[in-house]
């Protein structure tokens, strides 16, 4: 007789997963927050940077302009690279260099091309430390939450967007802006750096340092799609496109949203106030739509989420001045921009398995790098061609919901890969 084939270990449920990693999510989080100090933490230093030289501000912003192109075009081999090697080492050192690159800023000379190269070190300290970094150590060890666990890291960019600005602002007044760049990226990397050291390893992490119980584990092994397959896939061109139209708008409508609700008849106090509401909802909208992920259809979720800035949109172009309809507006905008790369980066990991989710990611974080950089200036040509942001918020509406669609027509059946 047969010895009876032993039963499989049935899949471990959230509260495992949250008992093995609990300040895996944390860290990486703390980790994508220092990852965007660059572009969080720089609107405080605009004006005193321009008035001291004499720089326009479009000459001053036109740095992070460049970084993030950069970030566009070396987003894929990054991707790449953390799928061959892991994401820890990249991540542990890549903050370093950021710190350091930031850091400098304050050394500036005088010159825009000296001021420029500063930013171009920017540019390449930010790419070790790019999202998949830290989403791909988080979805190695998290499956039945990685929408949760996924929604804990992403909230990093909202602790940035809460944190660095209000911290950049006291020190320039306390210190000038000089010595603010090294004093806030050495207080940011005091905090969050012994955390990340401690707690942020990826299942398939190599090097000697690679935790016992992960062991042999190779990414090579898992389930998942080739860089081919993915990339020659609908599904992942859709996924592109509604990455490309969504930064393009929505971080162009946070960018101008105190200038659009001025020309709305705002106070700039007022319009200050109503904009702060588009980080407090985004915090909301991370969590919300990480608990709506483990439960419901994510394209669906998808499909609702990219569909709130249309009513936004809306909202700003016939309210008629009205603050609470201002406030709505700009909740609904806060909702969606902390959502968007939980939902863009949750499809990604169930329809192509993390295999070579780096290579793929990369590709992704490419389309919101464009976006990031030419949405602002598309919504600033608009309004010095028009005298009025409507043109942009009407566009704005069309590319919205062609993102919706893009991302509520992806299959909803049983995916590939939705066990990994």
């Amino acid at each position: 007789m047969h010895a009876p084939a032993p039963l499989s270990a049935p899949p471990p449920t959230a509260r495992d997963e949250w008992r093995a990693s609990p300040l895996l999510p944390v860290a990486a989080g703390l980790g994508y927050a220092t990852s965007v100090i660059h572009i969080y933490g720089i609107g405080p230093f605009y004006g005193p940077v321009a008035q001291e030289f004499g720089w326009s501000r479009t000459e001053v912003t036109f740095g992070l302009t460049l970084a993030t192109l950069v970030q566009a075009v070396g987003g894929v081999f990054i991707g790449l690279a953390v799928d061959r090697w892991g994401p820890r080492r990249f991540g542990v050192l890549g903050l370093v260099l950021l710190g350091i690159a930031f850091a400098l800023l304050g050394s500036t000379e005088g010159s825009l091309l000296n001021w420029y190269l500063l930013w171009g070190l920017v540019a390449l300290a930010a790419l070790p430390v790019q999202a998949s970094v830290w989403t791909s150590a988080v979805a190695s060890r998290f499956t039945a939450s990685r929408g949760m666990a996924f929604a804990v890291t992403l909230c990093g960019a909202s602790i940035a967007a809460g944190v660095f600005p209000p911290m950049a602002t006291w020190l320039i007044g306390e210190l000038g802006w000089r010595a603010a760049f090294p004093v806030q990226a050495a207080i940011w990397l005091a905090v969050a750096f012994p955390v990340i050291v401690l707690f942020f390893h990826g299942r398939y992490d190599k090097g000697r340092r690679q935790k016992a119980q992960d062991a042999g584990a190779k990414r090579a092994d898992l389930p998942g799609a080739t860089l081919r397959e993915g990339l020659t896939s609908s599904v992942y061109h859709r996924l592109f496109v509604a990455s490309l139209l969504f930064t393009f708008t929505v971080i162009a409508l946070v960018v101008h949203f105190t200038a659009i609700l001025g020309d709305a008849g705002a106070s700039p106090m007022t319009a200050a106030a109503i904009a702060s509401f588009v980080g407090w909802f985004s915090l909301a909208g991370r969590l919300g739509t990480g608990a709506l992920l483990d439960r419901l259809p994510a394209s669906l979720v998808g499909a609702a989420v990219f569909m709130l800035p249309v009513i936004g949109c809306l909202l700003l172009l016939l309210g008629s001045g009205s603050l609470v309809v201002m406030g709505l507006a700009s909740a609904l905008i806060g909702l969606t921009l902390g959502a968007e790369i939980d939902v863009v980066v949750y499809l990604l990991t169930r329809h192509f398995g993390l295999r070579n989710f780096g290579g793929l990611y990369g590709g992704l974080l490419a389309a919101l790098s464009i976006g990031t950089a030419i949405g602002p200036l598309a919504a600033a040509q608009v309004y010095d061609r028009t005298g009025s942001y409507a043109g942009f918020l009407w566009l704005a509406l069309a590319f919205m919901a062609a993102s919706s669609v893009a991302i509520g027509t992806l299959p909803r059946g049983r995916e590939a890969y939705a066990a990994h």
